[in-house]
């Protein structure tokens, strides 16, 4: 039986699936939300406490029937099995690194009555590629049921690309795109993987180097645009934000002025005359919505020059998962209002900044 019930159920608790059930569950009355559940796998003491907040924020904790005892012991309260969760959702979000294996597993057979299926960056083939604000033209009502927001650092390339490739008019102006992403080592949320000096990465792709290009290319791709462009990747030894270094060849001429200007007209863009990343970050999380702000890229507007006349060169911050938590409930209030998503977003204009 159909629920008529708009729910938003997020599978995952991790870097992004935490800070976004909050937010759904914080805005879900302007959004247009009746009610927010999510999936938790583990039952563990340590994760007790963020399990609580949550539900105290109104989300509903479901869990796999084999372990409901358990998590009941711990002091938490699942109001549903995860199935049903499923079941009942009307947009579920995938924030696990195993979305395209839960898509065949899962959603395929157990997900009926849900308008679509929303996955992450890392899941590369679960659904049509989309960031807020760069593609949303090529989404299609009744056809794409299944969404990749892409990761947090294609977000910024994107916006890189849009805001001065293409520009307002969206015209194709660039001849070559290179990308260098600076990646850091691990998210103040997660236990492991820091490092203790930089780690080069492979270029693995032999058409994009790394999966950041690959994805931004395809992303525009659902435009109809073929561009050309190239990433490389480095993890740093750092917990603070991830930080680009773009080339961009224009075919045509511009000018410095004009290229800031370009970067002040897109709303996804925030300019900075700070050069450290942890003043950035430090700014997120005094001023920001549960420490994030939403822009897709953060650029320190003195490190940008022209070379050559056509050749646009800086750097830019990653505002790590802020882009992608935006992007993840665009991409649920389209399923859910597919006409006025757009004025529904309007209540998280506040979280993205001009100036930082």
């Amino acid at each position: 039986m159909k629920n008529n019930k708009r729910i938003v159920h997020v599978v995952g608790t991790g870097t992004i699936g935490e800070p976004l059930i909050g937010l759904l569950a914080a805005f879900s009355k302007d959004l247009g939300i009746d009610e927010v559940t999510f999936h938790k796998r583990t039952p563990l003491l340590t994760d007790r406490s963020k399990v609580l907040s949550l539900e105290g924020k109104g989300a509903r904790l479901a869990v796999d029937e084999k372990v409901r005892e358990k998590f009941t012991a711990m002091g938490m309260t699942p109001q549903y099995e995860s199935l049903d969760a499923i079941n009942r959702a009307s947009v579920v979000i995938d924030c696990t690194p195993v979305g395209s294996e839960n898509k065949e597993r899962m959603y395929l057979q157990y997900g009926q009555n849900a308008h679509g299926f929303i996955a992450q960056g890392s899941e590369f083939g679960f659904g049509k590629m989309y960031a807020r604000g760069i593609n949303d033209a090529a989404l299609r009502p009744g056809v794409d049921r299944f969404i990749q927001v892409v990761s947090c650092n294609t977000h910024n390339l994107a916006v890189l690309v849009d805001a001065i490739g293409l520009g307002p008019e969206k015209e194709n102006n660039l001849e070559k795109g290179h990308f260098v992403c600076m990646r850091r080592a691990n998210d103040l949320s997660q236990e492991g993987e820091f490092l203790p000096s930089p780690e080069v990465g492979k270029h693995e792709d032999v058409l994009f180097g790394t999966h950041q290009a690959r994805d931004a290319y395809y992303l525009f791709k659902t435009l109809g645009l073929d561009l050309n462009i190239y990433s490389s990747a480095v993890k740093l030894n750092t917990q603070y934000m991830h930080v680009i270094h773009f080339n961009l060849r224009l075919k045509r001429s511009v000018m410095l002025d004009d290229v800031i200007q370009r970067l002040r007209a897109n709303p996804r863009v925030g300019l900075t005359q700070k050069k450290l990343t942890s003043l950035v970050f430090s700014f997120g999380r005094d001023h920001g919505l549960f420490g994030r702000i939403l822009n897709q890229t953060v650029v320190p507007i003195q490190t940008i020059a022209v070379k050559d006349g056509n050749e646009v060169v800086g750097f830019a911050f990653t505002p790590q998962d802020g882009n992608s938590l935006l992007s993840s409930i665009a991409a649920a209030e389209w399923f859910l209002y597919p006409e006025s998503y757009d004025q529904r977003l309007k209540c998280l204009e506040s979280c993205f900044f001009e100036e930082i």
